[in-house]
């Protein structure tokens, strides 16, 4: 079998960001690395999908909700895949920042956090997703098209 593309990016180079993963058609995947690969450190499970939850809904209620394909964790524990169509890579990285600033302020109840609504309902952590968005917005507080590109 052929190596897929995300085995094939150099995981001892990637810093905390945002990248262009890839481009297949007209949808965009962004890799959105929070934890430095291979460093130790790593998302814990609940705060992971907390912001999972808040990240999605924050995103599909934004005015670039029918451009958003899918938000989601990476196996790894070392951040999220972001994935679009129709939104530029300027208006991308300023909805990520808006969604990493609505998380670290938020407070309420995270939403579809009910038996009902969720498969693992009782693990979640807000404290948690709100210290990873914090750190995040720092990150990213100057990000520019430019550095979408992964390290050489």
């Amino acid at each position: 079998m052929q190596r897929i593309a995300s085995f094939c990016v150099d995981h001892t180079k990637l810093k905390q960001g945002m990248y262009l993963s890839r481009q297949d058609g007209d949808i965009l995947t962004y890799d959105i690395r929070m934890c430095i690969p291979n460093g130790g450190t790593y998302l814990s499970n609940g705060a992971m999908h907390t912001f999972e939850h808040l990240f999605a809904t924050y995103a599909r209620n934004s005015r670039f909700s029918d451009g958003v394909i899918y938000v989601g964790p990476m196996g790894c524990r070392t951040g999220f895949y972001f994935l679009t169509r129709g939104i530029s890579h300027a208006d991308a990285i300023a909805l990520v920042k808006e969604c990493f600033a609505f998380i670290a302020e938020y407070t309420g109840e995270i939403p579809g956090s009910t038996e009902p609504e969720c498969g693992n309902y009782r693990e979640h952590d807000l404290p948690g997703a709100k210290r990873i968005a914090r750190e995040m917005t720092a990150i990213l507080k100057d990000w520019t098209e430019g550095q979408l590109a992964y390290q050489q």
